[in-house]
């Protein structure tokens, strides 16, 4: 376990070697980032750990414009190609049964936890959506704040990190205005996709899956995390089409069921797209 400090001058940490990899990857710490484990008194590079100097883990390809630490709230810019191309590179081939079944386990193991955050969202939203005018702007503008920050609820539990009820709201304090963008301008883009002999709009509604967990998780702009999106689930589009075909499946059956019993499927569906999300875009570093 490992304490950075970020591009903030604050301390983050305790995490695991596999967190630093990731925020090494995302351009969120770099191999000259100040670190040291837990129990020691020394401050070190990150690159002069073992766990990740040489070419184990190599400084991503395109710097952010803006430096942001791992927790902060500050958005980076990067080159939207470059970077997925990188993380695209070292993704290996989305298991689709592999994320399925990683999620039925994550909610086994944090059953009361993901179905009591979930559920508590939804009932939110949907009051907020039943309010005249205001349910259009939050069906417009807010779902991917709302969206954002359940989707870092379930990162943290995947991650092993702590979670709390207050981080399924996070997108109201931590990406406020670039998942704001994000929903408005990816639904707008799906939208016209639709009319356009529909198959546009299924392409673009699949591969916009990562969006608001790349702007939460990575800070990356609006467009910027569009994009990277797009760029890397479309290099295994098909494999991830199938994966939300078959999560929104199971989420249907909870409502099939017992409506109630939704909040129960649905958590497999959203867990597995994080699974996926982890696995193309936090892929390990280059051997």
């Amino acid at each position: 376990m490992f304490i950075i400090i970020g591009g903030d001058g604050k301390e983050y940490g305790p995490v695991s070697t596999e967190q630093v990899q990731s925020w090494i990857a995302g351009g969120r710490a770099n191999l000259e980032t100040q670190a040291k484990r837990v129990g020691e008194e020394q401050w070190r590079r990150l690159g002069d750990f073992p766990e990740f100097n040489g070419a184990g883990t190599p400084i991503p390809p395109v710097a952010p414009a803006a430096a942001a630490g791992p927790g902060g709230t500050d958005q980076v810019n990067v080159d939207p190609k470059a970077y997925a191309e990188d993380l695209i590179g070292r993704a290996g081939v989305l298991s689709i049964g592999g994320c399925l079944e990683r999620s039925w386990n994550l909610l086994k193991a944090n059953f009361w936890p993901l179905v009591g955050c979930t559920f508590v969202l939804f009932v939110v939203m949907m009051i907020a959506q039943s309010i005249p005018l205001l349910g259009m702007l939050v069906s417009l503008l807010l779902t991917g704040v709302f969206y954002g920050g359940l989707y870092l609820y379930y990162l943290k539990k995947i991650r092993g990190q702590p979670a709390e009820l207050g981080d399924v709201f996070a997108g109201f304090s931590l990406a406020f205005l670039p998942l704001l963008l994000a929903t408005l301008v990816s639904t707008l883009l799906t939208l016209v996709g639709f009319l356009l002999l529909i198959l546009p709009g299924i392409y673009l509604a699949v591969s916009y899956a990562f969006t608001y967990m790349l702007v939460i998780d990575k800070r990356l702009e609006f467009w910027a995390a569009m994009e990277v999106s797009r760029r890397v689930i479309t290099a295994q589009w098909f494999r991830m089409f199938a994966l939300i075909l078959l999560g929104a499946i199971i989420a249907a059956l909870g409502v099939i069921g017992l409506f109630i019993g939704v909040f129960i499927t649905l958590p497999i569906m959203i867990g597995a797209i994080a699974y996926a999300y982890e696995d193309l875009c936090n892929p390990p570093p280059r051997a």
